[in-house]
């Protein structure tokens, strides 16, 4: 079957109330009439597009953005004037001028700017399909509890007080998009015996008729669609989602969902309790199944990503946010974020060093202490899986020195540390699972045992002094645990023998003057400032998208 021929009538009056010159003034870089324009010449049915107008300088802005210029009298221009009288009457005009007639009219109101190319086929489609259809327009659903005024009283047009998924649903037109079949139009309505809706919601909604209206649009053009690419399963931990969850947090305005991988069961249980959004993919290839969802970005948190990766989000029109990536994929992306390796290469776009770390929103809240006198607890975290068992050695170094002392020993396990059941047995120590407030044990501990990942940037916010053990080669590279910001790091934990381990605890343990050092070195760095720092820059990437 073919197609059915189709005409978009945008009408545009000059003169406007509540907003003077409405249709032409700039909402967010364009006037307000081009969002209807383009959405219709987006259209795959390829509709003739139209403005009538009695305004001269509408006419002239329509025929720059693409849209024929249809010059509507002024017996059709006044405050009297229905629309339906206007685009009856027009029509054939119109007609005439394109020379050609067509099965489908649409009056596209340029003050709901925010309609989609595909809502609007889908009102064709609906005509296109059912013969026996004469309109469909847009309608939002308005199920309330609603009243109505008879004989000077308020009276309620619901028969009992109910939650509103048990009422009546009631639709109220959105004026966006009216379409009817040209024979119906030529009868002087656009409404036939039978009309059909189609749904839409939110933005779609909008109809702009006053200065709320508008700020209301803004708010939504300003709206972007964000797709978080993370991994999180027991062998590598959860730091990659709780990045993620301290920059979705922040980003109210926008929408924001999660795509995780197939291995990673413990991230989507996490972030489903969180509430966001999580979508897990069908195949292997982890860009396309991205591609797919069709956001205007995605922010990835993967360490190694490759330049077709980027390439691939680039050609569909996909900002590319980047979090400790050292891969050639990051060299084309759009934003890279590189806390945690300082020596990664300078690059344009790219924003290097500690002061872009994202503090968990418990860091950001929880504040500092003073460094104690005397050591009376000390809290030994490790993280993940602790592949080099660190957390044991830990705890067997140190807790001779820490019973003579009366120093007690928290130990907080990742949820992928099995081997739990020895330092049960050890005097003085606790063992803690998962645990909702870090942030406060951490602050509370007088001294801190920890792997040099995200953890130590956590410390530095609350300026508790810290021993760093490296789990392996690649947190060698991460430079900020030193003496400078405060840090003993004692090297790769496997080259570390357990005496060494004990003396640093000795040594700190007995020099309070040197721990509130550390602390003072610490604090000098505003790593709580930095979560602020990258909301910025990705809400200036999303601004140009």
């Amino acid at each position: 079957m073919n197609a059915p021929s189709a005409v978009v009538i945008i009408p545009a009056r000059g003169g406007s109330k509540g907003i003077a010159r409405k249709n032409l003034r700039s909402l967010r870089g364009h006037p307000l009439i081009a969002y209807a324009i383009g959405t219709a010449l987006r259209s795959r049915y390829r509709p003739d597009v139209v403005v009538s107008s009695d305004d001269a300088e509408i006419l002239a802005t329509a025929r720059r953005l693409g849209a024929h210029a249809h010059r509507r009298h002024d017996g059709l221009a006044g405050d009297g004037v229905t629309l339906d009288a206007a685009v009856c009457a027009s029509y054939p005009e119109i007609a005439a001028a394109l020379g050609r007639e067509h099965d489908i009219v649409v009056t596209f109101q340029p003050t709901s700017p925010l309609v989609r190319a595909a809502t609007l086929d889908a009102v064709i489609d609906r005509l296109a399909a059912d013969p026996e259809l004469d309109t469909v327009q847009t309608a939002i659903d308005d199920t309330h509890l609603t009243w109505t005024r008879r004989d000077g009283r308020f009276v309620p047009l619901y028969r009992e007080r109910v939650n509103r998924q048990f009422l009546e649903p009631i639709y109220r037109e959105t004026g966006g998009l009216i379409a009817c079949r040209r024979a119906l139009l030529l009868s002087g309505s656009r409404f036939g015996p039978r009309v059909e809706l189609e749904l839409v919601e939110g933005a779609e909604a909008i109809d702009i008729d006053t200065r709320d209206d508008w700020a209301l649009a803004e708010y939504y053009l300003a709206h972007r669609d964000i797709l978080f690419l993370v991994a999180g399963y027991p062998a590598i931990g959860l730091g990659h989602v709780h990045n993620a969850l301290s920059i979705a947090n922040e980003l109210v305005r926008h929408r924001t969902r999660f795509l995780v991988g197939p291995e990673s069961d413990l991230a989507a249980s996490v972030l489903s309790a969180h509430h966001y959004e999580v979508l897990r993919p069908a195949g292997d290839d982890l860009v396309a199944e991205a591609i797919a969802f069709a956001p205007d970005a995605v922010i990835s948190d993967r360490l190694d990503t490759e330049a077709l990766d980027t390439a691939r989000f680039h050609e569909a029109g996909i900002k590319v946010i980047s979090f400790e990536d050292l891969g050639e994929g990051a060299r084309e992306a759009d934003l890279v974020v590189n806390a945690i390796y300082p020596d990664a290469p300078p690059r344009p776009g790219h924003h290097i060093g500690p002061g872009f770390f994202l503090a968990r929103p418990e860091f950001r809240q929880v504040d500092p202490r003073a460094v104690a006198e005397r050591v009376a607890r000390v809290l030994v975290t490790f993280g993940g899986v602790d592949p080099g068992d660190l957390t044991h050695r830990t705890v067997a170094a140190i807790s001779g020195p820490a019973a003579e002392r009366g120093i007690a020993i928290d130990v907080i396990l990742g949820r992928g540390y099995d081997r739990d059941l020895d330092l049960r047995e050890v005097p003085g120590v606790t063992i803690i699972g998962t645990v909702p407030d870090m942030a406060e044990r951490i602050r509370d501990a007088d001294l801190v045992f920890t792997s040099a990942g995200r953890t130590v940037f956590e410390i530095a916010c609350l300026g508790t002094p810290a021993i760093v053990l490296a789990q392996n080669e690649r947190e060698m590279t991460h430079t900020f645990a030193s003496e400078e910001n405060g840090f003993v790091h004692l090297g790769l934990g496997r080259d570390v023998a357990d005496a060494t381990i004990a003396q640093a605890f000795i040594d700190l343990v007995d020099n309070g003057e040197e721990r509130a050092s550390m602390q003072r070195r610490m604090l000098r760095e505003d790593l709580r400032g930095g979560t602020a720092r990258v909301v910025r820059l990705i809400e200036e990437v999303l601004e140009r998208s």
